[in-house]
């Protein structure tokens, strides 16, 4: 593989478009974040904790807004600034309450930002996807892990330990989510990919949490295997 920066990449086909795209995809997203604050009632209204019913609504989020729109990054979008942008606005939408001291206690906790991470992370792997690789493919494998994968993982552990925890339960859903996927996107390579992203799940040092290494694992040995010449996308 050559290795070359796809800087013509940074302008977007057609701006009017594509800004329009984000701020729809904008909407959805707070309308997303917003609406499980109504989940977050309904689910301590019959009788569920308050850890469990934003541990629920964070993974609810991790489908609905991360996962959904990444799939609609390729079809809408022809360069990955807006996307970025649109990430880091997002990032600075969820941390301006912790820094604040408002949190929105639907979802958010005041042990971490992980939140905040997650948008960091999905705007960066789908950028440098595009730079490196000229598609947001080799980001957006990454991003579905991140967003489907983990989601897998916190249901499973929420519905057996009742709180936020760490359990090899949790991987095995990841995996079970994340291998078809792969499958679908690289072919046999990707089942060994998702297998090590699914285990590096089981691992965080705040501030480094498993959204990054999630990403970074996957989006790693898309690269190295891409370089290699194994696999191309």
């Amino acid at each position: 593989m050559n290795m070359n920066i796809h800087m013509d990449v940074l302008l977007p086909g057609n701006v009017i478009m594509e800004s329009l795209s984000a701020s729809v995809l904008f909407a959805y997203v707070l309308g997303v974040v917003y609406g499980t604050k109504y989940v977050y009632q309904f689910m301590t209204g019959k009788g569920l904790p308050h850890n469990v019913a934003v541990y629920f609504n964070r993974k609810i989020i991790h489908v609905l807004a991360g996962g959904v729109v990444a799939l609609l990054v390729p079809f809408l979008f022809s360069s990955p600034t807006i996307p970025f942008v649109l990430a880091l606005v997002l990032a600075l939408v969820t941390w301006l309450p912790h820094k604040m001291g408002k949190l929105m206690t639907w979802f958010q906790v005041a042990e971490n930002i992980y939140e905040v991470n997650f948008c960091v992370v999905w705007g960066t792997v789908l950028l440098v996807s595009w730079l490196v690789f000229n598609t947001p493919v080799y980001g957006l494998i990454p991003v579905l892990f991140m967003s489907f994968g983990d989601a897998a993982t916190g249901v499973v552990r929420n519905l057996i330990y009742r709180r936020r925890t760490k359990s090899w339960w949790g991987n095995v859903a990841m995996f079970l989510v994340c291998a078809p996927m792969a499958y679908y996107f690289v072919g046999s390579w990707g089942v060994p990919i998702a297998a090590l992203s699914s285990y590096v799940e089981h691992y965080e040092f705040n501030p480094i949490d498993d959204n990054v290494l999630i990403s970074v694992t996957a989006f790693l040995s898309l690269f190295i295997l891409s370089y290699l010449g194994i696999i191309r996308l």
